[in-house]
């Protein structure tokens, strides 16, 4: 029988557990599960954790990406998140997650810190020890819709810019409130 993916993450959880115990901190009760951060598919984020006020049942709610497959780079973002378990979100990546995170081993800048050296040779034997991670990577399209630059107006004096309908285009640019005279053409006007 095929291990499911959020049975290897619990799994993870209970690996990474003595870790923070080792440091005073207890990883509460959370729901673990693959999926999207809130702040959607092209935002970067590899992991999200909920605090127990958003949930109906009282506990952290962790999502690590589906666009992630490597069973290191999993844990890391797991242990990421799990240090927001612990805080309860309540601190965001301020002082006090700092203060865990780097007592844990995790380096870099707060909002993206991961695995320090010594962390990261922990949870690489984590991961040997949980084997695959039993998911196949999402290629989800990460590049933004290219968009044509708006048609907008701007007073060559002063700077003042103000964004044009494109039902308005064919009256021409506007006149500038403060200096009086006409607004110069920005942008994509051709859609008259």
């Amino acid at each position: 029988m095929q291990i499911l993916r959020e049975a290897w993450l619990h799994s993870a959880i209970e690996l990474v557990r003595p870790l923070f115990t080792e440091k005073h901190y207890v990883i509460p009760e959370c729901h673990v599960s693959v999926g999207f951060a809130s702040t959607g598919v092209r935002s970067g984020h590899i992991g999200q954790c909920w605090s127990t006020k958003s949930s109906e049942d009282a506990r952290n709610q962790i999502f690590v990406s589906p666009a992630l497959s490597d069973p290191f780079a999993v844990i890391d973002t797991l242990v990421h998140e799990l240090v927001h378990a612990v805080d309860d979100c309540q601190h965001k990546h301020g002082k006090e997650f700092k203060k865990m995170a780097l007592s844990l081993g995790m380096k870099g800048p707060m909002r993206s810190a991961g695995a320090g050296p010594t962390l990261k040779i922990k949870l690489e034997a984590i991961a040997s020890q949980l084997g695959p991670y039993p998911h196949g990577k999402l290629n989800a399209p990460s590049k933004r819709p290219v968009r044509r630059d708006r048609p907008r107006a701007k007073c060559s004096e002063c700077g003042y810019q103000v964004p044009m309908l494109k039902k308005f285009l064919s009256y021409g640019p506007p006149i500038c409130p403060k200096d009086k005279i006409e607004m110069e053409p920005v942008g994509n006007w051709e859609e008259v």
